[in-house]
């Protein structure tokens, strides 16, 4: 079989509808488009957005709110869910390693809950009272850049393979 020897199936294709060729053509008169009003008369467009008069949905939908593109979203985590952790600094490659967030994450750490221990504790972002919590355990807050922190996602690879191996 060849390109050329190609045919459509019968029906596939219909011959076009000449409207307005006199009533036996089954089209004449009013050429199918019903009798008066806007849609029937020459000249009219279809507007993407009409809606036949009727309120069209842009103006219809509530116009309130607003969400910045820019907004920075954390994962949180409580200051009482630190307590739970493996003794040691806590960074976010530790949590990611602890399956608390993904690898992508910005960490925040929230004020819900107590510390009782020293803890070491790196983050992208902290509560005022996360930080005085963490800060009257005798413990340390550092805050990290918040750019998406390739250092993390690499550390957290290597803490995996690192216990893989142990």
């Amino acid at each position: 079989m060849k390109l050329n020897e190609l045919k459509n199936v019968k029906g596939a294709r219909t011959a076009r509808m000449r409207v307005g060729r006199g009533e036996s053509s089954g089209k004449g008169r009013t050429s199918g488009k019903g009798n008066k009003g806007q849609m029937s008369r020459t000249g009219h467009k279809h507007k993407p957005l009409f809606e036949g008069g009727q309120m069209k949905l842009i103006r219809r939908i509530p116009k309130r709110g607003f969400t910045s593109p820019n907004r920075v979203e954390y994962a949180a985590i409580n200051v009482g869910d630190l307590c739970d952790l493996a003794a040691g600094d806590i960074t976010p490659a530790a949590l990611v390693a602890a399956g608390r967030i993904a690898k992508s994450d910005l960490v925040k750490i929230l004020g819900n809950g107590e510390i009782k221990e020293a803890r070491k504790v790196s983050a992208h972002a902290f509560s005022a009272s996360a930080k005085a919590k963490i800060e009257a355990a005798g413990g340390t807050c550092e805050v990290l850049s918040l750019a998406k922190p390739k250092q993390v996602v690499e550390a957290a690879a290597a803490a995996d393979t690192s216990a893989s191996e142990a």
